[in-house]
């Protein structure tokens, strides 16, 4: 079988940087549609998302389907030279699937049923959705099969983004034959779930059911189990309608998007189900810091396939409509923002929405082509980006090559925030209390599951790692004994698989290379302090304190107040060919920054660029770098090479660098 035009005319276009977002021309006359073909010319636009939300449209009667009106969009698609992200249409199944099947419907842990009205209402372990949803995406593969606009498939839309889990009887069903996969034995479930306690021990596996509004605490083990379980059903569903489309259209490439950075799904496994990783940006232009939490996002997810070229699939060309309070993005910062995604691994632009809806839930979400038409500096904003990424086809397909490797575990993540801990503490927070500095400091960050190869980093930090496998903890030794560096914080390597506590004093699987003993914790109240001295100077700390007992460990810190003052808070182990630091507490950002800064120096590990101004991003992709400003100011970069600017030509050894600039620069030889 020949390879169809649009599969090769993908790969062509993701050899430049893709352009474009979701198109939803059904929401809209006919006369609307040549124009906005048209506009897309204008604007630069070579990819679109389409058919997302057409599942109600296409079959409105079981069985009975209609893709006249979706013909036709593709068709006007390939004739504009525009590639096609088509989409399953999933995602949201049409009213009368409730209607004739209401045991489709998702229910809540308390029981409350989420009725149609809005989007995601489906229960993932449904079997009649299941056949349902097969059956469209069948008909959609062998229907555009050989289509000319089709490029890749967009498989369902946002997973787990309104339904992060169901607790109904068909996901009771299904929880059942999973726990019995896991443990073949009801009473090797006993063991890993403790049901000692509170005489919660199951004599057969149909006694279990999902963990649902119960008197007081549920048990953890359970909770952690059905994270584990609801992320498994709903990459069933993906894995499902993939084995569709790679039986009738092998050739053409897969993806899905994913919400915000969220502790739903554990992208470790999703992502090696997709040919490219999808994401979903959308920074708070309220939050000062909010590029760097989309730099972490960023570098997830480029990290998820081993430094793959990803797609930002949605970001918001000005305001969204979801939040309390809805911020214009500045002018200049769509464009900043976006090629910050580019800067950090994005091989495509695209927005939500190409039109901005005139009703519905999201007619105030901005749309590429705003309420006002294109006389706006919304559109015009779009255009001109358009041109500049495609001009940037040289910089598609490189990567980057970092030193550093920041851990994220999702099953960590689950059994972290989980209740009746000795305090309550977030993921998200911990990993920017740690990738902030780094991120400051200009150093390209990885974030990696600990239980890949670490041998091509450096330095590995480890925020919180509540939850550490003895297999997870022997890799990250013998990083440390190989030459490697290691930060380590507090309330980590507590429990097992299981949440279980490892017994003998804390951490226990990594008391040997951090050299070190924990007794006991001591949480911070609220809101409250404590003084502690790092690496010489005087700081504030937060959230946490902790009795450390050295053992080999030298103390580099100390608590200055309260029950454990003079006792360490900061520790560095030397272990094997390396050195593990271990840190007792959350310091102030400046204090956390001067730790960074001395740990990546002792590992060896440079800045991007050095002496980057406050505010100035600085990352490489292959041989070129990347210079954003963050600021609403205008700043001056000194390069330690003259270079030449992708974007504007000009060659010079200094950067002058305008409110929220952009500089792709690659080094003149000399």
């Amino acid at each position: 079988m020949t390879e169809p035009q649009a599969a090769r005319r993908f790969r062509e276009r993701i050899a430049t940087i893709a352009y474009g977002g979701d198109y939803n021309p059904e929401q809209w006359p006919r006369e609307v549609w040549r124009e906005d073909i048209r506009l897309m010319s204008e604007a630069g636009i070579s990819l679109v998302s389409v058919g997302i939300f057409g599942w109600a449209l296409v079959e409105p009667r079981p069985g009975d389907f209609d893709f006249g009106w979706f013909d036709q969009v593709l068709d006007n698609l390939a004739e504009g030279g525009v590639a096609a992200s088509v989409a399953t249409m999933t995602a949201s199944p049409p009213p009368w699937l409730a209607r004739k099947f209401p045991e489709t419907l998702p229910q809540r842990a308390d029981g409350t049923i989420l009725w149609p009205g809005a989007r995601q209402a489906y229960c993932p372990s449904s079997p009649v959705y299941r056949e349902h949803a097969l059956r469209l995406v069948e008909k959609l593969a062998e229907r555009y099969a050989q289509h000319p606009a089709l490029a890749l498939w967009h498989i369902g839309n946002e997973y787990g983004c309104h339904v992060r889990a169901c607790y109904c009887d068909s996901s009771a069903l299904a929880f059942r034959d999973w726990l019995r996969e896991r443990y073949g034995d009801v009473s090797e479930l006993n063991e890993a779930w403790s049901t000692k306690f509170w005489s919660q021990r199951y004599d057969d596996f149909d006694e279990i059911l999902p963990p649902r509004t119960a008197p007081t605490f549920a048990n953890p083990a359970q909770r952690l189990d059905f994270a584990r379980f609801s992320s498994d059903t709903m990459l069933e569903l993906l894995r499902m309608e993939k084995a569709v489309l790679r039986r009738v259209t092998p050739e053409i490439p897969v993806t899905t998007n994913h919400v915000p950075l969220a502790r739903t799904l554990d992208l470790h496994a999703w992502s090696s189900e997709v040919d490219v990783v999808g994401y979903d940006s959308y920074p708070d232009p309220h939050d000062p810091r909010a590029h760097v939490l989309a730099g972490l996002s960023y570098d997830v997810f480029r990290s998820l396939r081993g430094g793959q070229p990803w797609l930002l699939m949605e970001q918001a060309p000005n305001a969204v409509n979801w939040r309390p309070r809805n911020a214009a993005k500045a002018p200049g910062q769509m464009r900043l923002w976006s090629w910050q995604a580019v800067a950090q691994g994005a091989d495509g632009v695209l927005f939500f929405q190409w039109r901005q809806s005139a009703g519905g839930a999201e007619k105030f979400h901005s749309g590429m082509v705003p309420h006002a038409g294109t006389d706006t500096r919304t559109f015009r904003e779009v255009t001109e980006l358009g041109a500049e990424l495609a001009a940037a086809g040289e910089l598609a397909g490189t990567r980057p090559d970092n030193d550093v490797a920041l851990v994220l575990d999702w099953d960590s993540w689950w059994a972290l925030e989980l209740d009746s801990h000795p305090s309550e503490l977030g993921q998200v927070d911990a990993l920017l209390a740690h990738y902030g500095p780094l991120f400051d400091a200009g150093i390209g960050c990885d974030v990696v599951h600990p239980d890949r190869d670490l041998s091509g980093y450096r330095l590995v930090v480890v925020p919180n790692l509540y939850l550490l496998r003895e297999t997870t903890a022997a890799n990250l030794t013998d990083h440390v004994r190989r030459g490697g560096h290691l930060l380590v914080s507090f309330f980590s390597g507590i429990v097992d698989e299981n949440d279980r506590v490892h017994l003998g004093g804390y951490p226990a699987p990594l008391r040997e290379v951090l050299g070190l003993r924990i007794p006991e914790f001591q949480p911070l109240a609220e809101g409250a302090g404590i003084g502690v001295e790092l690496l010489g100077s005087a700081a504030r700390a937060t959230l946490w304190s902790e009795k450390i007992e050295p053992k080999g460990a030298s103390v580099l810190g100390t608590f200055t107040e309260g029950a454990l003052a003079g006792h360490p808070a900061l520790t560095r182990h030397a272990f094997g060919d390396g050195a593990a630091w271990y840190l007792a507490t959350r310091p102030e950002p400046e204090a956390m920054r001067t730790l960074i800064d001395r740990v990546t120096a002792e590992a060896g590990v440079q800045p991007v660029l050095a002496d980057l101004p406050a505010g100035v991003q600085a990352t490489r992709r292959g041989e070129f770098f990347f210079l954003l400003n963050h600021n609403a100011v205008e700043v001056k970069v000194r390069l330690p090479w003259p270079a030449a600017d992708l974007l504007t030509g000009a060659q010079a050894a200094e950067v002058t660098l305008p409110p929220r600039g952009v500089a792709v620069l690659k080094p003149v030889e000399r």
